[in-house]
């Protein structure tokens, strides 16, 4: 089974970085699909912590071929400050390997998506302002900056020229911002071109040839399945496909591939940015959680929203990416409360609703159902195996399983990267 997929279940920031690194010494290969640096996954070893934001995480795994795919878009300033932090550290960061095919996030695209946020005031998004969505808009409008475009420098000047003819009206006249110069753009991009040069390949290639070798190649996704472009809480989303169909065309590599579908789900939940997040909580528990949890953004340091589990969102997940398994993360977390809530439904109005309201204005003033379960006070973070935990503790997650269609296969119960209870292989 040597194709694995990573998603997130809920709005990310749920772990993805651990499950990656669980199977790091069984893995070959981790690619990142989409998204950019505006994200970051955090995996702890031994008594170090790492915090990535665009680097797969497999970076960490001695033998792992790092992949930067071709739906991912690259901030090259970003990319070579992460090598150059990992290897001041004893990172071997040298396998990485970055498709041709990516885009490039420039300077103009940071001062755009910070300009346009600004402009829409109370309707703004919630972007990080890294850029992400003004790269992919251009991507999307055949406008945009490839890695390979680099190494061809009058291809890269006529690009920079029509992109800057467009954008610079836009700047100028309706943000009142200063136009940039294409050689400052040109020559900022130029820079990189030696250290990039023996990272670029095609990736698709490479890693249709390591799946039939029959190597284990993880697919690692940004984000999560309700901030995906299409299938999350649109408009508040980012710019790319997070879902496990974004691996296939964020990769290069056929659907029929995909042997193993993963979520990774947090035994709560939370969400950064704007946009409807039904189970929220603005009270005590919502501060405890965020304490306990440590939910500031690894990217921006911003606090996260936070709120109880939601099983119908778990259930969308699990159809919209056909998961195979599902890793709960955090459940320490949860330790010592007596009742824990859990959504089982929605209410709209008086109107129950078991699944998703397929109307955002209906998902938006969703309340939740709650059911309870008891808690435990229970010390958790040294149980390795599922009979180690508690009986509630056993109870919440077997009532977890059960609601969201798919099996809990691994149980994160500290934040070190062996706290882990593997009720399932996720590899055989």
């Amino acid at each position: 089974m040597p194709g694995i997929v990573i998603v997130g279940v809920q709005w990310g920031d749920e772990g993805k970085g651990k499950a990656t690194d669980l199977l790091g010494e069984r893995t070959d290969w981790v690619v990142k699909f989409n998204g950019g640096n505006n994200a970051g996954h955090t995996v702890v070893i031994g008594d170090e912590k790492y915090a990535l934001h665009l680097l797969p995480s497999g970076i960490l795994s001695p033998g792992v071929t790092p992949v930067i795919g071709n739906g991912v878009v690259i901030d090259l300033e970003v990319l070579f400050g992460e090598l150059e932090a990992l290897s001041a550290r004893g990172i071997d960061v040298s396998r990485l390997k970055v498709s041709a095919n990516a885009h490039v996030i420039t300077q103009y695209h940071t001062t755009l998506d910070k300009v346009t946020e600004r402009f829409l005031g109370k309707r703004n998004i919630g972007t990080t302002g890294r850029g992400i969505g003004p790269a992919y808009a251009d991507k999307i409008n055949r406008m945009g900056i490839r890695i390979q475009d680099l190494f061809d420098e009058n291809i890269l000047r006529q690009k920079v020229e029509g992109a800057l003819d467009q954008k610079n009206h836009l700047l100028v006249k309706m943000f009142n911002r200063r136009a940039f110069d294409v050689d400052t753009i040109v020559e900022d991009l130029l820079q990189y071109v030696e250290r990039l040069r023996p990272m670029v390949a095609d990736t698709s290639l490479l890693l249709d040839d390591a799946l039939k070798r029959g190597e284990v190649v993880v697919f690692e996704g940004g984000q999560a399945t309700m901030l995906d472009i299409d299938h999350g809480t649109y408009p508040f989303v980012t710019s790319s496909s997070a879902t496990a169909g974004g691996a296939a065309t964020g990769s290069g590599i056929g659907p029929n591939k995909l042997d193993r579908i993963v979520g990774i789900a947090k035994a709560y939940a939370t969400r950064v940015g704007s946009g409807p997040f039904p189970t929220e909580l603005f009270d005590e528990n919502g501060d405890m959680l965020r304490s306990r949890g440590f939910e500031f953004g690894t990217t921006t340091g911003r606090p996260r929203r936070v709120g109880w589990y939601d099983a119908p969102t778990t259930r969308y997940a699990t159809r919209i990416n056909g998961l195979t398994d599902i890793v709960l993360t955090k459940l320490d977390i949860l330790t010592g409360i007596e009742r824990i809530p859990v959504c089982v439904a929605f209410d709209v109005d008086g109107v129950r609703f078991d699944e998703l309201p397929v109307n955002q204005t209906d998902y938006h003033h969703a309340k939740p159902i709650y059911e309870y379960f008891p808690g435990w006070t229970e010390d958790i973070s040294t149980a390795r195996a599922f009979e180690d935990l508690p009986q509630n503790a056993q109870d919440y997650v077997l009532a977890l399983e059960k609601m969201s269609n798919t099996r809990i296969s691994v149980i994160g119960v500290g934040p070190a990267r062996d706290a882990v209870v593997v009720r399932h292989d996720l590899v055989d």
